[in-house]
Order: C-alpha cells, then structure tokens, then sequence
C-alpha cells in the first residue's frame, strides 16, 4: 500500500518506507467503499485530505433539471479536492461516488497542518499540487465557456492532438462517457460527430478520429 501512496502527488519524492514512517506519526484511516456508494455529498465541509489508493472515483453535479453531469474521474493514488481542504468555505464542489469498489486513505486536517510543518517535500508538493489544480480548474471554466456542442468537441479534440494539421488519435473515452463530460445526450454528440465527418474536418471510425482539416476545429473556438 505505501508504494501507492509514494506515487501520490503529495508523497512524490519520498521512498515507501518514508511514507509509513510519516503516517505512522500522524492518525489517518483507510476506508472501503463499494461500486456507485457515495463517499461525499457536495456541500458536505471537508475535513479530511483523501487520497484514492485502489480502485476510482468520480466527481459529479446535478443540475436544476436533473441531468448529471460527470466533472472528473480520479484514479490511484489522486487526491479528492484537496484545493477545498483550506478556506473560508472548504466544502466539496461535487458529490463524489465510487466508480468501482475503492480505498480511500483519510488524513484529518490537523495531521496534514502537522505533516505540512515537519517535511519540506510535502509542503512544496502540496503548493505544487493546489497551483496544478487552480491551473485544471482554469481551462476547465474555459472549456465550459464554449456554448455548443460543436465547440466542445472540437477544443476537446484540439487538446489531444498536438500541432499537427492531420492526426489520428483514439479516443480515450467512450462517446457515452464524453458525454457525460459535456453534459449532453449520447444521440446529440453523436449529431455533432457526423456533422464534423460530413463536413471533411474529421473522420470517424468508432474510438478512432482522424483529423482532416485542424484550421476549420481551431475557427470554431476562436
């Protein structure tokens, strides 16, 4: 488990053996949680930091309708709005679920102050790891700006791909998950794709995209 937790952002550069020695000075917990069980609720104060050290989780909104929509997902070893732990409103932005049965390591806000005080790697990584986040959560409000689908799709498209004018890339979501991502319905993203194919800017086959024409997807978000 601690060569888990090493690979975590905040552990970075420290040994396994350094990581326990570190939470064995400090009091933390490692829960279990089942597939779609929820481990927090939006709104709820955050008083832990919470790293997942097995299995995946997902960060997700309901809006006034009903319609959820996916925010992220986090893997082994991420942390779960660690950027909320601090501030005069430390409550989680989201409700987060379990996407498959899960472990999650909870260290209280009074041990991580403690270990944020004794070790100089963990505080660097913990600036690291909140500036990293503001930065994510920056071009996420930029993503979000875009009012179509059709500019989703093509910023989407844009951030896979380097600055080639043609590229093949594979789509590393299902079109279900994607979205999910924009919060639209599968049939809709769908609509968007074959619009993009009948309009020689892309080509689609299944998972896999074929860029025909980058300019055409760069004037949609411009």
């Amino acid at each position: 488990m601690y060569d888990i937790i090493s690979n975590s952002p905040f552990f970075r550069g420290l040994n396994p053996s350094e990581v326990e020695s570190i939470l064995g000075k400090i009091s933390h917990s490692i829960k279990t949680f089942s597939k779609g069980q929820t481990i927090a609720q939006r709104e709820e104060e955050v008083k832990n930091l919470c790293i997942v050290v097995a299995g995946s989780v997902k960060g997700e909104m309901v809006d006034f309708s009903g319609k959820i929509l996916k925010i992220e997902e986090m893997f082994a070893p991420q942390p779960i709005a660690h950027a909320f732990l601090f501030g005069e409103r430390n409550r989680y932005p989201v409700d987060v679920i379990a996407l498959e049965d899960c472990k999650i390591l909870f260290i209280p806000k009074p041990d991580v102050i403690r270990m944020l005080q004794q070790s100089d790697v963990i505080l660097r990584n913990y600036l690291n790891a909140i500036s990293n986040r503001a930065q994510f959560l920056s071009n996420k409000l930029w993503f979000l700006s875009f009012k179509t689908i059709k500019e989703k799709v093509a910023h989407y498209l844009l951030s896979l791909t380097k600055s080639d004018s043609k590229a093949t890339i594979l789509l590393p979501k299902s079109h279900q998950e994607l979205a999910e991502l924009f919060g639209v319905t599968r049939p809709s993203l769908a609509r968007v794709f074959a619009e993009l194919q009948d309009e020689g800017i892309i080509t689609v086959n299944r998972r896999e995209i074929s860029i025909i024409n980058r300019n055409r997807l760069l004037e949609m978000i411009r």
